[in-house]
C-alpha cells in the first residue's frame, strides 16, 4: 500500500493503492518426473526441453525478477495478492516465494492440485500484511457433455484486503487448441466463473470480487462479454453485475501476448459492480489497469520483436520470461 495524494471534489484526500496482479509463468515445472503427471515429461533432463535443474533455478529467478517488481510504482511492498497460472505443483510455488528476489516481501500461497492433463495449475501469492487469508477453495472444470475432458480448477480465495471482504478468483480457461471447436469449454469455465462470483456476492453484497487469469479469450469474445457478462464500459455495468477492466486497453491495442503479429489480451481482469458505486473514496474502489510490458521484458529483435520474451524459442533455451506479460489491477481509498 502508498499514500498518494488524491484531489477529490471538494478537497485534497490521502488515499491508500492496494494492486492485483496476474502473471502466467509459461511452464515453470521442476525436474522431477511425477509418474503420475505425463505432462511433464517434456520438461525433464532427457526431454525435448532438456530442462535441468541449471534452467529451473534460473527460471525461478527470473519469474521472481518480475513479481517482485510489479505495481512499486504506487505501491512500495508490492500487489496484495498475486494470481499465477501455468505452475506444475505447490513445490514450484514455495521454490519461488522462496528466492531472494522476493523473500523480502513475504508472501504467502494457496495451492491446490488440479486434475488438468497438461499436469498445470493455478494459486495464488498473497501478501499477509495487505491481506489477510479467511477461506479458500478450489472448483473443479466440469462439462456436462464430455465428462472425461480436464482442464485447470479455478481457485477461489477470500480475506479482507483495506478491511473490507475482498474475494478473487484465479482462472486458467481452457486452450484454443482445436480452433473453433474448443468455444463451448471456454463457454463452460466462463459459466463456472460467474457461478462462483454470484454465490459470493449473493453471499455477502459487501464482498467485492475480483476475477483474474488466462481466460484464452479476449475481452470481445462470447465467454467474456455474453457468458460472464463482463461490461466493456464502467456505464454499462448493472448492480450485481461486472466490469472487464481490461478491455478499455484492449480497444488501444495493448495486448498481454502476441500471435501471428496479433495482440491478444488474455490475461484479464473483471472486478464486481461494488468496486465501482461509492464515489466519496470512502470504501476501495477501482482506479485502473495496466499491461505489465516493461523493455527487459519485451523481445528486442529478430522475427519476434516487440513480443514477450519467452523462455524458450521452439526448444531452444533463450532464458527468458514468459510468453505473457502480467496485468494488474489498482484500487484506492480514503485513508482516516
Amino acid at each position: 500500500m502508498l499514500l498518494l495524494l488524491y484531489i477529490g471534489v471538494a478537497s485534497a484526500q490521502r488515499m491508500g493503492v492496494w494492486a492485483v496482479a496476474f502473471y502466467n509463468l509459461e511452464n515453470l515445472f521442476d525436474t522431477v518426473d511425477d509418474p503420475d503427471n505425463p505432462g511433464d515429461d517434456e520438461f525433464l533432463p532427457n526431454g525435448p526441453y532438456h530442462w535441468t535443474e541449471d534452467k529451473y533455478e534460473q527460471k525461478l529467478s527470473n519469474m521472481a525478477r518480475v513479481i517482485s517488481g510489479l505495481a512499486r510504482e504506487h505501491c512500495p511492498v508490492g500487489p496484495a495478492l498475486i494470481g499465477i497460472s501455468e505452475i506444475e505443483n505447490e513445490r514450484v510455488v514455495a521454490d519461488l516465494v522462496a528466492r531472494p528476489e522476493l523473500a523480502q516481501m513475504g508472501l504467502k500461497y494457496v495451492h491446490y492440485s488440479s486434475p488438468d492433463r497438461r499436469g498445470i495449475d493455478v494459486a495464488l501469492l498473497y501478501n499477509p500484511r495487505l491481506f489477510k487469508l479467511v477461506s479458500s477453495h478450489p472448483y473443479p472444470f466440469v462439462m456436462p457433455d464430455q465428462p472425461k475432458f480436464r482442464s485447470r480448477d479455478q481457485l477461489l480465495v477470500s480475506g479482507i484486503m483495506a478491511g473490507e471482504p475482498v474475494s478473487i478468483i484465479v482462472n486458467h480457461w481452457p486452450s484454443r487448441y482445436g480452433g473453433d471447436k474448443s468455444k463451448p469449454s471456454r463457454a463452460a469455465a466462463a459459466a463456472i466463473c460467474k457461478h462462483i462470483a454470484d454465490s459470493v456476492c449473493a453471499a455477502d453484497p459487501r464482498n467485492k470480487v475480483i476475477i483474474v487469469g488466462d481466460l484464452n479469450d479476449d475481452p470481445s469474445d462470447e465467454s467474456c462479454a455474453e457468458v460472464l457478462g463482463a461490461a466493456r464500459r464502467i456505464k454499462d455495468v448493472k448492480p450485481g453485475g461486472y466490469f472487464n477492466a481490461t478491455w478499455p486497453l484492449f480497444d488501444k491495442g495493448i495486448g498481454s501476448l502476441c500471435y501471428q503479429d496479433s495482440w491478444c489480451l488474455y490475461d484479464q481482469q473483471i472486478i464486481s459492480a461494488n468496486f465501482l458505486n461509492d464515489k466519496s473514496g470512502q470504501t476501495l474502489r477501482f482506479w485502473k489497469t495496466e499491461v505489465y510490458n516493461r523493455d527487459f521484458l519485451t523481445n528486442p529483435s529478430g522475427k519476434r520483436k516487440g513480443y514477450p520474451l519467452r523462455s524458450f524459442d521452439g526448444t531452444v533455451w533463450q532464458n527468458g520470461y514468459s510468453d505473457h506479460f502480467p496485468t494488474i489491477t489498482y484500487f484506492i481509498k480514503q485513508l482516516k
